[in-house]
């Protein structure tokens, strides 16, 4: 299979995380892919493509698509202000969802947009795929948008209200027009409570080709950029601070520890008041990168750590980018058992240690045990076990996928 696809990105526009790295694979691996970017697109990201000869568009084509463009930016300055408006919690719950409920509506109307032009600009694509979906709206934004399409529905933040479920009930048979890809069971499982009647299918988000295990050479250079001697333990705690992060049990782990450990945090947001403590504790040396940071800055944090360090709270259940990380790049990995299902995959792998979620007296352990004992580096076959698939493969299941939304042609 060869042919071209639409890859729809909302989220292309933020820095970091792994919306880019996908993106870019499965656009070299078909070459004069269309890519649709409805917020805007990183610099990095529009280069890797361009390289990679795929067409970007950030703008909406047609009078349509523009409309519904225009709607999702006015649901989205109008989420904010509510949000601003209700902080407080003294508000009734029901008052206080309503912004997410309006952002719903305007990550509906952007997905809507963006099918409408690839209508437009690629009417013969093999397959058109949203790879970062909203949980919500699916019949409505296929209804909208007027293009059969596959969605990526990574984690279900939030569920509709009454009265969005039944704007949504307006268009439940377009629902058909759409196939659901969940990066877990648990999600899926999650989502088909909500939307019983949506076709899904599991299937891993994360793309691993082969070819990015971090070399020899670059684990010494970063070792050096960080100031990290050969023989001291490093630990790496990447991506931004957010809720279902257990960072509290990490915090108390670290005042366990009694001899000195290499700390390298990378991301955004993070929280100064724990930084504060942990500059303070007599062994840990923690170095700091603020922000979210490209995948080539991404890759001297990892070459510079012995492990990486997955901490999560218990059942939270959605694929973990870190984790695939870890895969391909060819780092041990330290996690929480917070996924029963992730948790029996790595079991018998000697490059993950597992230790239980939300006990700090099992991490301080856990973290013990890699500055006396490094774990070996996950082998070639560590991808595949977690399900990840090489780009021109992800790609062929996208086609597949794809022709079951398409009307079948009548047999002489």
């Amino acid at each position: 299979m060869t042919g071209s696809l639409v890859l729809i990105e909302p989220y292309a526009h933020r820095p970091g995380g792994h919306h880019q790295h996908a993106l870019v694979a499965l656009a070299r691996a078909r070459p004069g892919s269309l890519v649709i970017a409805p917020h805007g697109i990183t610099r990095e990201a529009t280069t890797a493509l361009r390289k990679a000869r795929a067409r970007v568009i950030t703008t909406p084509i047609g009078a349509v698509a523009a409309v519904l463009m225009m709607g999702s930016s006015v649901a989205a300055a109008v989420s904010a202000v509510v949000l601003r408006t209700l902080r407080s919690s003294r508000w009734p719950r029901a008052a206080r969802r309503l912004p997410h409920q309006v952002t719903l509506l305007a990550r509906c109307l952007a997905e809507a947009s963006a099918l409408r032009t690839a209508r437009i600009r690629a009417p013969n694509a093999d397959s058109v795929v949203i790879l970062t979906a909203s949980e919500a709206f699916h019949g409505l934004a296929a209804l909208l948008g007027g293009q059969p399409h596959l969605r990526f529905v990574h984690e279900v933040n939030t569920t509709e209200d009454l009265p969005l479920r039944l704007v949504g009930r307006l268009a439940r048979r377009a629902e058909a027009r759409t196939i659901a890809l969940y990066p877990t069971t648990a999600v899926a499982a999650e989502a088909a409570e909500q939307f019983p009647r949506l076709a899904g299918q599991v299937r891993t988000y994360a793309i691993d080709d082969g070819t990015e295990r971090i070399s020899l050479s670059e684990r010494t250079s970063g070792r050096t950029a960080f100031a990290i001697p050969d023989d001291e333990p490093a630990v790496c705690l990447v991506g931004g601070w957010w809720p279902h992060k257990d960072l509290a049990t990490l915090d108390v782990a670290l005042t366990k520890l009694h001899h000195p450990l290499h700390l390298l945090v990378a991301g955004h947001p993070l929280d100064e008041p724990t930084l504060n403590r942990w500059r303070q504790l007599p062994y840990v040396r923690l170095h700091l990168t603020r922000g979210p940071v490209g995948e080539q800055f991404l890759r001297l944090v990892y070459a510079a750590a012995d492990a990486a360090l997955v901490i999560r709270r218990p059942g939270i259940a959605k694929e973990s980018g870190l984790v695939m990380d870890s895969a391909r790049y060819g780092i041990p990995l330290l996690i929480s058992d917070h996924d029963p299902a992730l948790t029996a995959a790595l079991q018998d792998q000697p490059w993950a240690h597992t230790f239980t979620a939300g006990d700090p007296t099992r991490l301080a352990e856990a973290l013990r045990a890699t500055t006396s004992t490094p774990l070996p580096q996950p082998g070639p076959d560590a991808s595949r076990l977690l399900g990840m698939w090489p780009a021109t493969e992800q790609a062929d299941f996208f086609t597949r996928t794809h022709a079951r939304l398409l009307p079948k042609e009548p047999r002489c």
